[in-house]
């Protein structure tokens, strides 16, 4: 009996396939974003290395609002994540908040923040100490 087609096994030549995520070491789906970038009508054509670098970007700033987030989370003394500590994340860093300075977080909240002309006159003894060497 001969296998004839690729229903018996592996041939010889037949090798495990990898991801192009794989490839380029990544956590995002190279291949979802290619399909996104061609079915999204942004160009006529779509190079092969664009969803490669996207995918980069993106995994880049995913990572560095979680390490963030997760830090504001133990600052609070709190193991998971919730959407305050991502307000608080994005909000106190300088270039995340430019980035994402019209995004609105649902139940983020704000930084805290008093002006300080709501605060009450601090009251010194300086004056008092002034008039006494004075004499």
């Amino acid at each position: 009996m001969s296998s004839g087609g690729k229903s018996g096994g592996k041939s010889g030549g037949e090798t495990k396939s990898t991801s192009r995520s794989a490839k380029a070491g990544l956590q995002f789906p190279v291949g979802r974003i290619h399909r996104l970038l061609k079915k999204g009508n942004y160009a006529q054509r779509v190079g092969s290395g664009a969803p490669v670098y996207l995918a980069a970007v993106l995994e880049y700033l995913a990572a560095e609002v979680l390490e963030l987030a997760g830090n504001a989370a133990r600052d609070n003394k709190k193991s998971r994540i919730v959407p305050r500590h991502l307000q608080l994340a994005v909000r106190n860093d300088e270039e995340l908040n430019k980035l994402l300075g019209h995004v609105v977080i649902s139940q983020g909240g704000v930084l805290p923040n008093i002006l300080s002309e709501l605060l009450p006159a601090k009251t010194t003894g300086k004056k008092k100490d002034q008039k006494s060497q004075e004499v």
